[in-house]
């Protein structure tokens, strides 16, 4: 013969529970959002890079986005950046999640920047604050504008301060070897057709016609196909006619096999000056324009200009340069452009090239020149490599 149940015990049993805390409960919903919005990027990799590039350029195109509201202007396009930056680390740990970026061989400068952020906490967070600083440098000048022109030139000197610090530091971490530019891996580019490549690599795999559309980023040897129950992808055959490309896809070359350590040399005795010369040249020409009381003088210009050249001008040359240095100096050669832009050379010569060609534009572009006109004339960062 069965008991009854005590009414009470199920009673009794709840009030001993404990009650569940308010607090952990609220501090335990935002790491999942987070973990929602992760998920969210890694599956649409593609779209978010296309919004993030066309709000991007639309922060640089806006009609008098420098002179009525340049703070408002500059918060939202810094904070694109950032966000951008934040994307970047999402998609860096689940690289591995997505096809088209797992099965891509990364370049030079990813192998070299991951190698360097796995292996030393110290090199990611400096080069993540050094990034920070150089996405919101632009944002800090304006803001301290507002309190005068002393106060905006202390601002930029320590900020200068900061990113010359960041880039010696991360020399030390590296062994002396030089900077790359951005000290963090770039985001590799998702093709559009991502998401049909398993589609028509299995058509291919089954004899069925797949028709190659006009302006696709992949050609069929590229396109792989993931087994749904082992995850393992199956290589699709070549063209009969494209076996050179299939051929020349798989040749490895030497930078290739080469350690990611290896892709860039460390310096000797001349290249390590004429690379801290490198890294000091903007804060001594921001230090020499903060002095200087006359836009138009061309000492500041000057000094730091022939700081420049002699940075040049020491470094290694010979058969001893990797091809991944080779493109951080050619970076270098397209970034010395900006001193046209910059001190004295824009007031005295540049200046009037801009404004005349300004007056033969038509309107709408005109008043976009002016904008950056007044944004090239009153702020230091927005001309500093």
């Amino acid at each position: 013969m069965s008991l009854p149940a005590d009414p009470f015990k199920k009673s009794r049993a709840s009030h001993s529970a404990k009650p569940r805390n308010p607090v952990q409960s609220v501090l335990s919903v935002p790491p999942k959002w987070l973990h929602m919005y992760g998920d969210f990027i890694t599956k649409n990799a593609h779209q978010v890079s296309q919004i993030e590039s066309a709000l991007r350029s639309l922060t640089y195109i806006i009609p008098g986005r420098f002179r009525d509201a340049e703070i408002a202007s500059e918060t939202l396009h810094s904070s694109i950046q950032l966000l951008s930056l934040y994307h970047d680390a999402l998609l860096r740990g689940a690289v591995t999640s997505i096809p088209a970026l797992a099965s891509k061989i990364p370049n030079r400068h990813t192998r070299y920047t991951r190698f360097w952020t796995a292996k030393s906490t110290l090199y990611r967070r400096i080069a993540l604050l050094l990034q920070i600083v150089q996405y919101t440098e632009l944002l800090w000048e304006m803001a301290a504008k507002r309190k005068g022109e002393r106060v905006r030139w202390r601002v930029v000197v320590v900020l200068e301060i900061i990113k010359a610090v960041c880039r010696l530091l991360l020399m030390r971490v590296t062994h002396s070897r030089p900077l790359v530019t951005p000290a963090l891996p770039e985001r590799d580019p998702v093709p559009p057709d991502a998401e049909q490549n398993d589609n028509d690599a299995l058509k291919e795999l089954m004899g069925e016609d797949t028709t190659v559309i006009a302006g696709s980023s992949k050609a069929a040897h590229e396109k792989e196909w993931t087994m749904p129950r082992t995850g393992s992808s199956l290589p699709s055959l070549p063209n009969p006619g494209d076996i050179s490309s299939y051929l020349m896809s798989r040749v490895l070359t030497a930078d290739d096999i080469k350690p990611a350590a290896k892709l860039l040399n460390t310096l000797s005795r001349s290249g390590k000056t004429a690379e801290i010369l490198h890294i000091l040249t903007p804060l001594v020409y921001a230090i020499a324009l903060s002095r200087s009381k006359n836009k138009k003088s061309w000492t500041p210009w000057i000094i730091g200009l022939s700081m420049e050249y002699a940075a040049r001008q020491l470094r290694d040359r010979g058969l001893r340069s990797t091809a991944l240095e080779n493109e951080e100096l050619g970076k270098r050669y397209w970034a010395a452009g900006w001193w046209a832009m910059r001190g004295a050379f824009y007031e005295n010569i540049t200046k009037g090239v801009i404004t005349g060609v300004r007056r033969r534009m038509p309107s709408l572009v005109s008043g976009i020149l002016e904008d950056y006109e007044y944004l090239w004339e009153n702020y230091y960062f927005s001309t500093s490599a």
